[in-house]
């Protein structure tokens, strides 16, 4: 990750964690306060040489043939309160790139947001999230003409209580990706737990 990028990202992880699905009607939106650093230790089934980057460039689209989603990515920043902004509620839902992360396919966890419904719009971006396993395939399309193939590592869904900071968050010596929506029952306010992807960069393309 370039110096500046890194500097924001940490910047933006000096505050508190909140990891919330209520708000918007219960739509299912995710919101996150990033905070701490962690550096993940590679696994014995992890690939020796390690792929080709793709280059610095903002994410513009995302496909995940496996659930059906191939949607535009849209930049999100923080809110006032420190927590992660997440994609409008409208018809045509999309994805969101939280900026202060590294762009997909750089060193560090790229961090990308979506929906699990939209209110009355219905189903999110994200619906079928939790039905990613270990193996399956991630691009992203970047601006430049790029993409970055990601291949999941693992699926998780978490109460929000017990959200995994510093395993999404946190520093890693590699590019990788998180997907992050909502899962689990339904509350008065929304859902009770979040769906986290983590996948590692594969191959990059032209």
């Amino acid at each position: 990750m370039t110096h500046f990028s890194r500097r924001a990202f940490v910047t933006a992880a000096l505050a508190s964690l909140l990891v919330s699905c209520a708000g918007h009607g219960g739509d299912g939106a995710s919101t996150t306060r990033p905070v701490g650093t962690h550096v993940t230790a590679r696994s014995s089934a992890d690939p020796v040489k390690p792929p080709e980057t793709p280059g610095r460039s903002f994410p513009a689209r995302l496909r995940i043939p496996e659930i059906g989603v191939d949607t535009p990515v849209m930049r999100l920043g923080l809110a006032q309160d420190g927590s992660v902004q997440v994609p409008p509620i409208t018809a045509h839902d999309q994805a969101g790139w939280y900026q202060h992360s590294p762009t997909p396919g750089q060193t560090g966890p790229s961090v990308i947001l979506g929906h699990v419904t939209v209110g009355a719009y219905g189903d999110g971006v994200f619906r079928h999230l939790d039905r990613l396993r270990r193996g399956d395939g991630i691009t992203v399309r970047l601006e430049n003409g790029r993409s970055a193939e990601f291949t999941v590592t693992s699926v998780r869904t978490v109460a929000k209580a017990d959200f995994p900071t510093k395993a999404v968050y946190g520093d890693v010596d590699r590019p990788e990706l998180r997907l992050i929506t909502c899962g689990g029952p339904r509350t008065g306010d929304g859902y009770r737990d979040n769906v986290i992807v983590f996948a590692a960069l594969s191959s990059a393309s032209h």
